[in-house]
């Protein structure tokens, strides 16, 4: 049997209680949970300089006894981080991949390479321990300020908001280490995660499914040398023919993600000796094993009808929840929070009444609903639940050995995107993201447009446009100066006029015409580039 041994605990940050208000509070944003999707949310409005309050029970990130939890970020969610001004955190501290390799025993059956459909400065994913993005997130709040952090602060009850009394806002009962206080809000954010109390509050049912598939996970450390890919057995000689996850992160960590029989005891899988006997198979007895973290788990899935009731928003995981194949759990609730941001924003600012709200159910719920169908298509591939679908799924794996067609079959998880928006009002086209591209400054100029920019010596980025616009769209016209093609509302839109080379009236290059290939755009044309990254298909 191996050897093996365990790590010291993660020393987490922990943040002092923030004291307890003297009387009674108004705000127009109230955000409660410091997790990913919340802490994302309160990060994005800082940026914008729009002041919130986040409240949260707890005053560390992550989850106690939990070392890693959710390991794998997404290009939406990395180029999302950069206009945030973490990116370059992330990427230091992460493990950057792109290449995915899936397994029948020891044949390989299909791979996959995500940088070859990438225009962005992002790579397709990088993976970090959780709390570290989390971590990294409660900085840069500080450093942004406006949004007030108040750790140690529970909710304890919502008044309900069906009362006619109130209307215009929303009353949170919080418990602090020094007592209870009331905040009235006009904007509530749900980000309390799975279990949501204000959830349960309101009766809302979100239709929850358990699935009888049961894993246990091995974060560990050890000497042997693997590649830095994401590889997948589908039925690994080494665990009893069932699957088998390898995913590298931060530290020299791994994730081994093992799937067990259904009726495997939760307890006895997760002993450090039984989990030692499983990697011994995999790595070999004579590897040296340091444990980071031993967790089993089974996991469940589930969907709100509405993720906006009146003046509270459901946001991550209080809102949905998915299987964890594919990373579309956390990616997606940083997504969610990327979408509800700058909707905030404009309504507070003035720019839009309050009816553009609405579309954060427009637009995300249909995504979560993807999300949803596609991850529980892998869970049926992976754990057959029928005759049929063992076959089918034996079908598949025996003809993707020798035929390119079966390949695209085999489902070990179909990797997170960003979600395209259906057609609405306010995208009658629908809506589909525009990667993070390189650009260039015209004039070359070092300066700054905005208090945070990273528009050093000539060269920029969509999103650093984004964070240097202020929560205005980007109009980017192309095929001739702007001169004549006045936007809307200068307001809440930044007229660029974009060209291959520097010429008069030019003000950003985009090389090789890049970022004019990826838009679909020839000859003259403009792209009106939400603050969210999204424009509207082109016909």
């Amino acid at each position: 049997m191996s050897k093996y041994s365990f790590a010291p605990a993660y020393e987490l940050p922990q943040w002092p209680a923030a004291p307890r208000p003297m009387a009674d509070e108004t705000h127009d944003i109230v955000i409660v949970g410091a997790g990913l999707a919340g802490l994302t949310l309160a990060c994005d409005l800082a940026q914008r300089g729009v002041r919130a309050v986040l409240i949260d029970e707890d005053n560390t990130v992550g989850v106690r006894g939990a070392s890693s939890r959710g390991i794998c970020y997404a290009q939406k969610s990395l180029e999302i981080f950069e206009r945030l001004g973490i990116y370059e955190r992330i990427r230091s501290k992460g493990v950057s991949w792109s290449v995915g390799k899936t397994f029948s025993g020891s044949d390989l059956i299909w791979g996959f390479n995500l940088q070859a459909n990438s225009v962005s400065r992002q790579p397709p994913f990088i993976n970090l321990q959780q709390f570290y993005v989390e971590w990294f997130l409660v900085d840069r709040i500080h450093e942004l300020g406006h949004v007030e952090l108040r750790w140690k602060h529970q909710l304890q009850k919502l008044t309900r908001f069906d009362d006619p009394r109130f209307e215009d806002h929303v009353c949170v009962d919080v418990n602090t280490p020094n007592g209870p206080y009331r905040l009235k809000a006009k904007w509530l954010i749900d980000a309390t995660g799975v279990q949501s109390p204000i959830r349960t509050q309101l009766g809302l049912d979100a239709h929850p499914a358990r699935s009888a598939d049961r894993w246990c996970i091995a974060d560990v450390r050890f000497k042997k040398p693997l590649p830095k890919e994401r590889w997948t057995w589908i039925n690994a000689p080494f665990n009893d023919e069932r699957c088998v996850w390898q995913h590298p992160m931060a530290d020299d960590v791994w994730r081994m993600d093992y799937q067990m029989a259904e009726d495997a005891d939760l307890e006895a899988i997760s002993q450090p000796e039984v989990a030692a006997a499983r990697l011994a198979e995999q790595l070999g007895a004579d590897v040296e094993i340091e444990f980071v973290w031993i967790g089993p788990y089974t996991y469940r899935d589930h969907l709100l009808d509405e993720m906006r009731h009146g003046r509270v928003f459901f946001i991550g995981d209080a809102a949905h929840v998915v299987c964890p194949f594919g990373a579309r759990g956390g990616n997606s609730g940083i997504q969610d929070a990327n979408n509800l941001g700058w909707k905030l924003t404009w309504v507070q600012r003035g720019w839009a009444d309050e009816t553009l709200l609405d579309s954060y159910q427009t637009e995300r719920h249909p995504a979560a609903a993807e999300n949803l169908k596609v991850t529980r298509r892998t869970t049926r591939f992976l754990a057959p639940r029928s005759p049929f679908e063992h076959l089918m799924r034996q079908a598949v794996v025996h003809l993707a050995r020798e035929h390119a067609f079966a390949r695209t079959l085999v489902n070990a998880g179909r990797m997170s995107v960003a979600n395209d928006y259906e057609a609405h009002t306010g995208l009658p086209q629908g809506g589909v993201t525009v990667q993070n591209l390189a650009l260039r400054w015209a004039d070359g100029a070092d300066g700054a447009v905005g208090a945070d920019s990273t528009r050093g010596k000539g060269d920029t980025t969509l999103m650093a446009l984004l964070r240097d616009a202020d929560s205005r769209a980007l109009r980017l016209c192309f095929g001739g100066p702007a001169s004549g093609r006045q936007p809307s509302d200068e307001r809440c839109e930044w007229c660029l006029t974009v060209g291959p080379s520097a010429a008069p009236g030019v003000d950003l290059i985009d090389t090789g015409s890049a970022l004019a290939t990826h838009l679909g755009v020839t000859g003259a044309a403009e792209v009106l580039v939400r603050p969210d990254a999204y424009r509207e298909r082109s016909n």
